[in-house]
């Protein structure tokens, strides 16, 4: 691939001069009369690099991760790694283990199907699951497709990639609805007639049907696609409940793509995607209809169910579920300053809240949820009421109360498991236990009337534990960034250990040369917050050079960035770029999740400031204790937030931040889908919203910034680095932009990361990239 022809570039040319300060540095920090010490070529480096990503690492390491499942009787895992993966079925009662299958098997298999000798590249075989009583493995491999291995060993398409069943049928099986003309109708699957169910749908106000998402689209060249009837069956097979998109006044969006497979011309698409600056959204409007009787009537009566419309954040359905026989749904306010469950009756309509949050200055989704717990008699609600994301059990008579299940200054991740006679809940939280890292999660039981918790994952780890269905067993695997993971199963009601599973091991990667990552406590830049970060190191590294420092970035307040397991230390992309002859670091700053409300506080309508400082100061904390990182050469990369937050480091800190290489960047959060900007920032005002602008600050650049896009983002529209690199421009700033043809919001491709080492080799290492290889030849194109 020519770089003429994968490239978009909008560039002023820098001549080599520029890379000149970068080269000073380097030998400036090196100490007086010390030598300096060989160093791999460009060329080796970026071959560690290649080594040192996806799944050419990840072969080095066996255990990484046995994808547990519980299936019938028993517990379905893997060990081994990706080239030789070995499945096996462990006996609940027995406590004995026999292999299932390997990867060598299946993908012998494969290739008897193909009548081709498939590889585990060409195969890309996940999500491997076993049903012990047909004794029938299933698996996705290739595209995605669905296949099975029967009892005989003989492999075979089940389902194709993108598999949808359009129609929905009856949990009786004796009715389907189909959708047509954006409308629904009720059709008996043993004669085939039809009746009505709505007649008045239409293009901008159908029924059952949400948004088609860009993907959606895209596959089937249409702005229309089939898509799935979105509708829940009530469990006696009698009520349909469903709901009505209106999309009248929402602004479109538009896409062009340029390269479409099979296709010698360009083809475009315009599509709703709900906008967080958008002044109007797509509303939702849910109803009830009696499908039993509109069959025996021959016509339908639509009963609207009485609650608000919803303002719909992103492409997808509004919340429709029936708990105990009646509507239950999830109802949230635009800006997310509330949240109601309500239920309704059927017949009526009439809906009534059973639970509500309204937590200031916003219900932040991502740390806060609610539940239906109807063997508990409500709802378990997971609420930052106190500051701290604790468990309460609402009551429908008292929505805005609720019993405190869980009380302190940690965090509630999840609900695990309720007990069957309902004495007892298991959750997952992090930060209860002291002196302990605040991002490990543990096991607890929570007993359903109050009093004291259970840990059952008492080891002083990151515990990534699956409860059984029943309740009664653990699969734990146990691990930090410097203790291998050790995967067991333990007693579900006492947390004991009764079987050892498997136990990691990097003995191969450690023997090519590589440095285990180290965890990096500091203080935030108020010189008293604690926070945390991840000091990544290249192959071989040796203390007596001096390397520059560049900063993996992702600030949002929805999620933390360090990695708290040994297996996601070692597969973090970092990893590969430090071998080009760099110190990779990670930060979770202030702003980020699972500390509390007030740590995360300091992001709230301020997603372009929060964090900068932090990073700036743990960074320097770094340095002074390892002098060798050159805090004099210091870049930033990152995806999708992390992108806009690239952007932003070398834009607002640009005497600190030199080089940057932003990816699928959301640069204008009104340009961005609803959910993540105003989970983060309520819904404000423009100045806001401006004020949090990449653009705003687009005059600052002074360095060099990288912006790279796929050109069918189906995620972050590319519009945004368009608009930046535009603004750049009228800054009369410097800009690259490398679009990646048929990319979707994933850009992590070959081409992708030979740019981003090229950007910091030139830049920050003040090298050359390795040349290209020999020009092909129009017949070796062919």
């Amino acid at each position: 691939m020519s770089r003429s022809i994968s490239v978009f570039a909008i560039a002023w040319a820098l001549g080599s001069a520029a890379m000149l300060p970068a080269v000073v540095h380097a030998e400036a920090a090196r100490p007086r009369g010390v030598a300096a010490p060989a160093q791999p070529s460009i060329a080796q480096r970026y071959a560690a690099a290649e080594a040192f990503l996806g799944n050419a690492l990840g072969d080095l390491i066996d255990n990484a991760d046995i994808a547990p499942r519980f299936v019938e009787g028993g517990l379905f895992y893997r060990t081994g790694n990706r080239a030789d993966q070995r499945y096996q079925l462990l006996d609940l009662a027995t406590r004995e283990t026999r292999q299932v299958t390997t990867t060598a098997a299946l993908l012998a298999a494969l290739s008897a199907a193909t009548g081709k000798a498939v590889t585990i590249d060409e195969a890309r075989i996940t999500e491997v699951d076993y049903d012990p009583a047909k004794d029938e493995l299933k698996f996705h491999a290739f595209d995605g497709a669905l296949w099975a291995i029967d009892t005989a060993g003989k492999a075979s398409q089940i389902e194709e990639a993108d598999h949808r069943e359009l129609d929905l049928l009856s949990p009786d099986g004796k009715t389907k609805i189909v959708a047509r003309d954006f409308n629904l109708i009720a059709v008996d699957v043993a004669t085939g007639r039809e009746v009505p169910l709505t007649t008045d749908g239409t293009r901008e106000q159908p029924y059952g049907r949400s948004i088609p998402e860009l993907s959606d689209i895209l596959r089937e060249g249409t702005e229309e696609p089939a898509m799935p009837v979105s509708a829940q069956w009530s469990p006696d097979s009698r009520y349909l409940l469903t709901w009505r998109l209106d999309t009248r006044e929402v602004k479109k969006l538009s896409i062009t793509q340029q390269n479409p497979p099979g296709s010698f011309y360009p083809r475009s698409f315009s599509y709703v995607y709900p906008l967080a600056g958008a002044e109007k959204l797509p509303q939702a409007t849910r109803l009830v209809v009696d499908v039993r009787a509109a069959t025996k009537a021959r016509k339908a009566r639509i009963v609207p169910i009485r609650m608000p419309a919803e303002s719909l954040l992103y492409p997808a359905a509004p919340d429709l579920n029936w708990v105990d026989g009646k509507p239950r749904m999830l109802w949230t306010e635009r800006g997310y300053g509330q949240q109601a469950v309500y239920t309704a009756d059927p017949e009526t309509g009439i809906a009534t809240i059973v639970a509500h949050e309204a937590v200031k200055p916003v219900v932040t989704v991502t740390s806060s949820m609610m539940m239906p717990a109807p063997e508990l008699g409500g709802e378990l609600s997971i609420s930052e009421r106190t500051g701290w994301a604790q468990l309460y059990l609402v009551k429908p008579d008292a929505p805005d109360g609720g019993t405190a299940l869980t009380q302190g200054k940690w965090e509630v991740l999840s609900v695990d498991h309720v007990e069957e006679d309902k004495s007892a809940l298991v959750v997952t939280g992090v930060g209860r236990e002291a002196r302990r890292n605040p991002y490990w999660r543990a096991l607890y039981r929570v007993p359903a009337k109050g009093g004291d918790l259970t840990e059952l994952t008492p080891e002083p780890l990151d515990h990534d534990a699956r409860v059984s269905p029943d309740g009664k067993w653990i699969v734990d695997q146990m691990s930090s960034p410097v203790s291998p993971t050790r995967a067991v199963l333990r007693d579900g009601r006492t947390g004991r250990i009764v079987k050892e599973l498997a136990r990691a091991d990097d003995s191969r990667l450690r023997a090519r040369g590589y440095t285990a990552p180290e965890p990096f406590q500091g203080l935030a830049a108020d010189g008293t917050t604690p926070i945390y970060g991840m000091i990544l190191r290249p192959a071989n590294f040796d203390p007596r050079r001096s390397y520059p420092v560049i900063d993996n970035v992702y600030t949002g307040p929805t999620t933390t960035d360090v990695p708290a397991t040994w297996s996601d230390a070692r597969r973090v992309s970092g990893n590969s770029l430090a071998q080009i002859g760099a110190i990779v670091v990670m930060i979770d700053g202030t702003g980020t999740s699972r500390r509390g409300q007030a740590f995360r506080l300091p992001a709230f309508q301020n997603l372009g400031e929060v964090g900068l400082d932090d990073h700036i100061a743990l960074i320097r904390q770094m340095a002074a204790k390892y002098p060798y990182m050159d805090t004099t050469r210091v870049g930033v990369f990152g995806g999708s937030a992390g992108g806009y937050d690239t952007a932003r480091f070398v834009l607002r800190r640009p005497d600190f931040f030199k080089v940057g290489v932003s990816s699928s960047g959301n640069h204008d959060l009104r340009l961005d889908k609803t959910w993540w900007p105003e989970v983060s920032m309520g819904n404000p005002d423009e100045a806001t919203w401006e004020r949090n602008s990449n653009m705003s600050v687009a005059g600052q650049l002074k360095g060099h910034l990288l912006l790279i896009h796929g050109d069918i983002d189906d995620n972050v529209p590319i519009t945004e680095s368009f608009r930046l690199a535009k603004a750049l421009m009228d800054a009369g700033r410097d800009v690259d932009l490398v679009v990646l043809p048929n990319t979707t919001h994933r850009v992590n491709q070959p081409f992708f990361f030979k740019k981003q080492r090229d950007y910091f080799t030139q830049y920050l290492l003040g090298e050359s990239p390795p040349p290209l290889g020999p020009v092909k030849s129009r017949e070796d194109s062919k």
